[in-house]
């Protein structure tokens, strides 16, 4: 009987101390949203400055890009203007006709000048000129020219602004009151002139500086 007692003691005592080792083991949950140091990661927001080092190297390309465009039409349009400068300085106008090209030297007045910055500009110019008198072919130029008329006696290979809108080339001699342009060179003869003309008859003669 004394033995029981003692051995229900026993249980008893170790009990509280089989509870207090099972809650010392019970493992303890963590809250899954924080890390373990117990700190928050912050998360770049967009526009916040972080930007992608690929991108940030594509837009300073493309504006490299833009600016080497703007380059190259910058240079295109110093080197047009150049060109018509050039054009402009020269006094020799090219004459085409049926293929074959022969120069005239240019006088200066108002009226070749502006004729030089037409042709600079625009580009050639085709004149449809017909005989008249037997001594020139004339046509028209489709705009008019500053006009610098004198009393003038023409001679072969004159070239003459006729009312300030019709272009001459003289074959023969004439005396009137109109503008000179020019006179085509190593023409000193109606046979040389003509010549060069194609003999009688329509022609289209075309104007140009290069």
């Amino acid at each position: 009987m004394q033995w029981k007692f003692c051995s229900q003691m026993q249980q008893y005592l170790l009990l509280p101390a089989i509870l207090l080792s099972l809650s010392s083991c019970t493992p303890v949950q963590e809250d899954p949203a924080l890390p373990e140091n117990g700190m928050q990661t912050d998360v770049p927001a967009e526009g916040s400055g972080n930007e992608d080092p690929e991108n940030g190297n594509q837009n300073e390309g493309g504006h490299e890009n833009q600016d080497e465009e703007s380059n190259e039409n910058q240079n295109e349009d110093q080197n047009e203007d150049q060109n018509e400068d050039n054009m402009m300085e020269s006094n020799t106008l090219k004459l085409t006709v049926n293929g074959e090209t022969f120069t005239a030297t240019l006088v200066n007045n108002s009226s070749t000048e502006a004729l030089k910055e037409h042709l600079a500009k625009q580009g050639e110019l085709e004149i449809r000129m017909d005989d008249y008198g037997n001594m020139e072919k004339v046509g028209s130029l489709g705009f008019s020219l500053p006009r610098n008329d004198r009393q003038t006696t023409t001679e072969p290979g004159d070239l003459i602004l006729y009312q300030g809108n019709s272009f001459v080339i003289y074959y023969d001699t004439n005396s009137w009151n109109f503008t000179r342009l020019g006179k085509v060179d190593k023409v000193s003869t109606r046979e040389q002139m003509l010549e060069l003309l194609g003999g009688k008859g329509e022609i289209t003669v075309t104007l140009s500086l290069e």
